[in-house]
């Protein structure tokens, strides 16, 4: 993903997170940019453990909080298909 990429998918996210009412799609976005952001940035952005529950807030019974982590999976998913693809 290039740096082009990066911020314009963050403005993008930060728009709709800002512009939902609906709190669990607010939690998705929430997730998403962060999950943009270990894409981007790799392991030096937040540590292990931190990824580790991010990814598994997805069986999280809380939808709020199960809407992070897949706005987060969503994120890493993102990044994966687009680094060093123009």
């Amino acid at each position: 993903m290039t740096e082009q990429q990066f911020q314009s998918e963050m403005g993008r996210a930060e728009t709709m997170r800002r512009l939902t009412a609906n709190p669990a799609e607010s939690e998705y976005y929430a997730g998403y940019i962060r999950g943009l952001r270990r894409a981007y940035h790799g392991e030096s952005f937040g540590t292990e453990e931190e990824h580790t529950l991010r990814l598994s807030l997805t069986e999280d019974k809380d939808p709020a909080r199960a809407a992070k982590g897949r706005g987060y999976r969503d994120g890493l998913d993102f990044g994966k298909e687009r680094i060093g693809n123009p």
